[in-house]
């Protein structure tokens, strides 16, 4: 599918770092929850949304390489995009990076599950026709 990418800038804080100065690896998922995050909220599909209509997005895979650090104070952008679709699965291409160069990348999936029972379910039709619309140019 491969849609247009979605990239939020962001800057290292001594909160993402270790001692030396180094952002923690676990930070690069962080930074990538908040790009999928706002490209949701972009597309209009904020947490009042999602909430409203008795669902959530858990992660259910996800694959990265790391490559190179980020290290304090540094200006990232943590970009976005769909690569595959499903009636209750988004498979999320995201890459870390440090002006073009690619810090960390990979593949997240995510699956769209019924608040109360925790079971997947599909994205409500007005959901998929806008995801599906990112693709179409």
């Amino acid at each position: 599918m491969n849609t247009p990418e979605f990239s939020l800038p962001l800057r290292v804080y001594i909160e993402d770092t270790d001692a030396g100065g180094i952002v923690y690896y676990v930070n690069y998922l962080k930074f990538m929850e908040r790009a999928r995050t706002e490209f949701m909220r972009q597309l209009g599909f904020d947490k009042t949304f999602i909430f409203n209509k008795e669902l959530m997005f858990v992660v259910k895979d996800v694959a990265v390489n790391y490559r190179t650090p980020a290290r304090l104070d540094d200006e990232l952008e943590a970009t976005a995009c769909i690569a595959k679709l499903g009636g209750a699965n988004i498979v999320m291409r995201q890459e870390v990076r440090r002006d073009r160069q690619v810090l960390a990348a990979g593949d997240v999936t995510i699956v769209c599950v019924d608040q109360a029972t925790l079971k997947p379910r599909k994205m409500p039709p007005a959901m998929l026709d806008v995801l599906r619309a990112q693709g179409e140019t």
